[in-house]
């Protein structure tokens, strides 16, 4: 199994979002790294932490679990939707996303200050700097290493 940290902005969706909805797509992922992280290396029952980023205190709130293999985005077909390449086609389609599906809310928000304050977690990509993928992975090592700051 495999560990990974997806970002989500939580006016557009939050932690709370998912719970609610219990499985969702995650769409919108225009970024090819990012992308390639989702079609090549997740797999059904990988383990995600979820992690609010642009707002007030940016950090990870909960976790989710992969509920789906990779499949085309349908964002990336429709020309009037915000995630419309007229590139792609749906016999080649560049865009993938995963189904995603709620695990637990953290009892707290573990902060991006917190994360980058932990000598164990100093290889991570999430607190290396210009690191800016909405997608990425996480050793088994970080993951436990994070689930001991809850």
């Amino acid at each position: 199994m495999n560990h990974w940290l997806m970002k989500s902005e939580p006016d557009a969706f939050s932690i709370d979002d998912l719970k609610r909805k219990g499985r969702e797509p995650w769409d919108g992922v225009r970024n090819y790294q990012a992308r390639n992280f989702m079609r090549d290396g997740m797999r059904v029952g990988d383990k995600v932490f979820f992690y609010h980023s642009n707002c007030a205190e940016p950090g990870i709130v909960g976790v989710a679990e992969v509920a789906t293999d990779a499949y085309p985005d349908p964002g990336q077909f429709d020309p009037k939707g915000k995630y419309f390449d007229a590139a792609s086609t749906r016999d080649n389609p560049r865009w993938v996303l995963v189904d995603v599906k709620f695990v637990k809310k953290l009892k707290r928000t573990i902060t991006l200050k917190e994360l980058q304050a932990q000598s164990s977690l100093a290889e991570m990509a999430l607190v290396r700097k210009g690191n800016r993928l909405s997608v990425m992975p996480v050793s088994a090592a970080e993951w436990r290493a994070i689930l001991a700051l809850e």
